[in-house]
């Protein structure tokens, strides 16, 4: 074999590398944004808040977790703009852009800004493995924005008095999102050390 012929063959091989990779991140994006509205469809309804329980929040995190910050945050955008598009991926088989700036839009919105916090949170500086004491920083961190930007969209968008938006939006899925965190927790114990799409 030539040199000629091994730099083609290197070249080749790198570019259906870079292809399979590409086609790998495209998918994880998508799986998550289908599995992010499949889950919103395990719906528990809250007495005296508009706001149902799901289990959102843990396709959610492992988004953070499997994809990164930046393909995560692409993975809850996509899953919004269908959402915005009219398709029935919110809970209840519901769509449109009035339900997405409905009582759920701070969550919704808290889905996208979390991914960055996660990610980063569960990964060192050079990009290791945090092990799980970062997976519990991101769990925490990446809850706290979500119910924050939640709690903050009652109280501006509807109208709730701080009282009202903490009992409609944060109180009542503490209990459940502790259930969540700890399944997060053990699947990000298998799924963050072996993950290869991180962007």
């Amino acid at each position: 074999m030539t040199t000629t012929t091994r730099i083609r063959s290197t070249l080749s091989f790198s570019l259906a590398g870079r292809r399979a990779e590409s086609a790998l991140k495209v998918a994880g994006v998508v799986g998550f944004a289908l599995l992010t509205a499949l889950a919103a469809q395990a719906t528990v309804p809250i007495p005296g808040t508009p706001v149902p329980m799901t289990l959102q929040s843990l396709s959610v995190t492992l988004a953070a977790l499997t994809l990164g910050g930046r393909l995560g945050a692409l993975s809850m955008s996509l899953y919004l703009l269908l959402g915005m598009a009219g398709l029935p991926v919110y809970a209840d088989a519901s769509g449109g852009l009035h339900t997405t700036l409905g009582a759920t839009g701070g969550y919704l919105l808290g889905f996208i800004l979390a991914q960055p916090i996660m990610a980063r949170a569960a990964r060192t500086r050079t990009g290791a493995y945090a092990g799980w004491k970062g997976l519990v920083a991101a769990l925490v961190l990446g809850h706290a924005v979500i119910f924050a930007l939640g709690v903050f969209w009652l109280k501006i968008r509807l109208g709730f008095d701080w009282a009202s938006a903490l009992d409609g939006g944060l109180w009542p899925f503490l209990p459940g999102t502790l259930i969540k965190g700890a399944a997060a927790f053990f699947l990000g114990l298998i799924v963050t050390p072996r993950t290869c799409l991180r962007g």
